[in-house]
């Protein structure tokens, strides 16, 4: 089965191609068509197709198995994408796409195919924002082990500020990055009330259409922690709109009909998107979205 699709599924999305420039990723790239008949087989896949665009960490390509409609994930292994079946595997279908295998030991993941499988960010006739907060009602669940928690991750994001920012030629003014390593401080130095699981990656090209549920989220990279940091990547989403007005509409719309602290996402979301910045193509709207949050009239 394996001869019939290896070479010509595996033309590597050019999103992958930042791998190249770590050893770790060289090599997990020269991996990937072993990897993916080793999956293919593990799991009895069909009709490999190419693979889709878009996915900065991970091979996604189509597939069937018993006659289904499915979706293969083959994961580099990334630290913010640990325990993304686990998390898969609590939403169990309600508000994310449902995980039907895994094979941890192959990075690998089984996934319902959506259909039709529209990007949120690209259906300007729905009320996107409404749509996103229903999924949030659903992902919103408690959680505690095996996932990252959130004040650990932002204790990373703190360190690593300066040395990121003036490893990419300092692109921003230095007050922007003083802003973000404070939120983060202040943040962090607050216990966690509440933990629930959180998809720290919610934007619109993260959530799909589909036949089973209207919308369902892909893709979490999860973290536990503070309700309120749920906001921060729909915030900064700057494919729901890019302006002041926009993203203060987005924070404000979300924290009073979720009924979470409108401050703390404010916080939240200056301090992930500054910390996601520097390695972001989109950097400028970035620090544009942190410099209308910084100014709270």
């Amino acid at each position: 089965m394996a001869d019939r699709f290896i070479d010509s599924a595996v033309a590597v999305p050019a999103s992958l191609d930042w791998l190249r420039a770590t050893e770790t990723g060289r090599i997990w790239l020269d991996k990937l068509p072993v990897l993916l008949e080793t999956a293919c087989e593990h799991f009895g896949l069909s009709e490999i197709g190419s693979p889709f665009s878009g996915g900065n960490v991970s091979l996604v390509v189509p597939a069937k198995h018993d006659g289904e409609d499915v979706v293969l994930k083959l994961q580099f292994p990334d630290h913010e994408c640990r325990h993304e079946a686990e998390a898969l595997w609590r939403w169990n279908g309600k508000g994310a796409v449902r995980l039907l295998k895994h094979a941890p030991e192959l990075g690998a993941l089984l996934l319902e195919r959506c259909r039709p499988g529209q990007f949120l960010a690209d259906d300007t006739e729905t009320d996107r924002i409404g749509v996103v907060a229903g999924l949030l009602r659903l992902l919103t669940i408690p959680a505690g082990d095996p996932f990252t928690r959130l004040n650990d991750e932002a204790a990373r994001w703190r360190d690593s500020l300066d040395h990121n920012w003036m490893a990419a030629g300092k692109p921003c003014e230095q007050y922007l990055v003083d802003a973000a390593r404070k939120a983060l401080q202040d943040l962090c130095l607050e216990k966690e009330a509440e933990e629930v699981l959180l998809h720290q990656d919610l934007h619109g090209h993260n959530i799909l259409s589909s036949e089973r549920d209207t919308w369902l989220a892909i893709d979490p990279k999860p973290l536990a922690g503070d309700p309120a940091f749920a906001l921060s990547p729909i915030v900064r989403s700057f494919e729901f709109g890019h302006s002041k007005a926009e993203a203060r509409y987005r924070l404000d719309r979300l924290s009073e009909e979720l009924e979470l602290d409108r401050e703390r996402a404010r916080y939240w979301t200056i301090g992930q998107t500054m910390a996601w910045a520097f390695s972001s193509s989109y950097a400028e709207r970035h620090f544009e979205t942190v410099r209308w949050l910084l100014v709270d009239d």
